[in-house]
């Protein structure tokens, strides 16, 4: 059984259920542009033979990636679909994975 969200936690989703189509995608990019660049980075740290520093540098940014950036999404993306160039490019990325994973399961 899960327990209920905090008042906070809650008005700050609140909050950004109001926010509108295009402030949602600003909002899902702030987060996203800092842990893509991150996950790039590991790697080069990795090449300069710092193997413990860079993996730990990506194993945060793929945390980072998965906990905040997917979760925002999941917020945000009722109002993004109603811009009709994300509804159409989500469409057709959904299209694309069913038939990825048609042709695996063969």
């Amino acid at each position: 059984m899960s327990q209920p969200a905090s008042p906070q936690r809650s008005r700050l989703r609140r909050h950004i259920e109001g926010l509108g189509p295009y402030q949602s995608l600003v909002l899902l990019l702030i987060p996203a542009s800092i842990v893509e660049p991150l996950k790039l980075g590991a790697v080069a740290i990795a090449g300069e033979g710092h193997w413990i520093t860079g993996t730990a540098v990506i194993v945060c940014a793929y945390a980072a990636s998965l906990f905040l950036v997917e979760r925002l999404f999941r917020i945000v993306r009722p109002k993004l679909l109603t811009l009709p160039w994300f509804a159409r490019l989500w469409n057709w990325l959904l299209s694309l994975r069913a038939n990825a994973l048609g042709w695996l399961r063969r």
